[in-house]
């Protein structure tokens, strides 16, 4: 096993190979003031105070009272810094294997998907450091490893867990990026505020029915501009459980050997074509023309009507 890492350490990223342990490390002095674990802590201070843009070689350097090229001693660029916060920050408390067991595998993936919105929110920069390829890195895969053993049981094969871990992990960052969203607009005090009875009133004076015939309804009801949350409804936890509902449905499919859809093809995209986007203008200008024209037609037969009821009205009152 030793001689199969040494082989594979100069293939590996200097990051992976900081984060397992298995890097050359420089000779440090004897107060051993400075070190790879000293220097990700300060970064992972820095972007929690100030955001990730703020996390700099330099100002790293300036926190720890060192010299910006004494960092390149242990690490070799911001981006191996960026790498090994996003694994800190993944060195969650992680379940034993008994609490799995005492619930059911949908018990133990809410939790599993809860642990990213978690540190979405100590952390709001983890979801800027883009995802490089599959994780490589200890706390990442100890994570994933969790997953996988929440779902030992389930007739899955191997890639449908991993799709499985893929899915709902997607789901959890992509909420956790609108959330951290929405919480740093309502921070933002000199921007006007999306909600209330003002805001709605304005909005539905621009989302018709003639344009928008099914959301103009939601937004009359003020339920789409309810950024409050004030219809008691956990949106994540809706989501998270129509995601947990077909999986449930696939798997007791599998284990009753009735016959299951593992995937459909993706729906073929629509190709980038001057000729296809002067299409799809004049198909929404003539839709609009069509909106007009009966809106116009509702109209005329309102009015028809009304000259109907005056005109039996007036029948009605000279007949008398």
């Amino acid at each position: 096993m030793a001689d199969a890492v040494e082989e594979a350490l100069p293939a590996l990223p200097r990051a992976v190979a900081l984060s397992w342990g298995v890097a050359e490390r420089p000779q440090r002095g004897p107060k051993r003031e400075l070190s790879v674990e000293r220097i990700i802590d300060t970064a992972i201070q820095i972007a929690d105070d100030e955001g990730l843009p703020a996390v700099s070689m330099s100002k790293i350097a300036t926190a720890l009272g060192f010299t910006t090229m004494s960092l390149y001693r242990y690490v070799t660029s911001k981006d191996d810094i960026l790498l090994l916060m996003q694994d800190a920050v993944c060195g969650i408390p992680i379940p034993t294997e008994d609490e799995d067991e005492d619930g059911e595998w949908r018990d133990g993936l809410r939790r599993w998907a809860a642990a990213t919105i978690d540190v979405m929110r100590a952390h709001p920069w983890f979801p800027d450091i883009p995802i490089s390829g599959v994780p490589l890195m200890p706390n990442n895969l100890a994570v994933l490893d969790w997953g996988l053993r929440i779902m030992k049981d389930l007739p899955l094969s191997d890639p449908e867990k991993l799709s499985t871990a893929l899915t709902l992990s997607s789901y959890a960052r992509a909420f956790g990026v609108v959330e951290r969203d929405v919480q740093r607009s309502r921070d933002q005090s000199e921007r006007p505020t999306q909600s209330g009875e003002a805001f709605t009133e304005a909005l539905a004076e621009l989302v018709t029915e003639e344009r928008f015939p099914y959301l103009a309804p939601l937004v009359r009801s003020g339920a789409y501009a309810d950024s409050e949350g004030d219809d008691d409804q956990d949106d994540y936890a809706w989501g998270l459980e129509r995601i947990l509902d077909g999986l449930q449905r696939y798997v007791d499919a599998r284990s009753s050997g009735e016959p299951v859809v593992a995937a459909m093809p993706r729906p073929e995209p629509v190709p980038h074509d001057k000729g296809v986007r002067e299409a799809a203008k004049a198909r929404r200008e003539a839709e609009s023309r069509l909106r007009e024209a009966r809106k116009r037609e509702r109209e005329a037969i309102a009015k028809a009507r009304e000259r109907q009821a005056k005109a039996e009205e007036k029948a009605g009152k000279a007949a008398r």
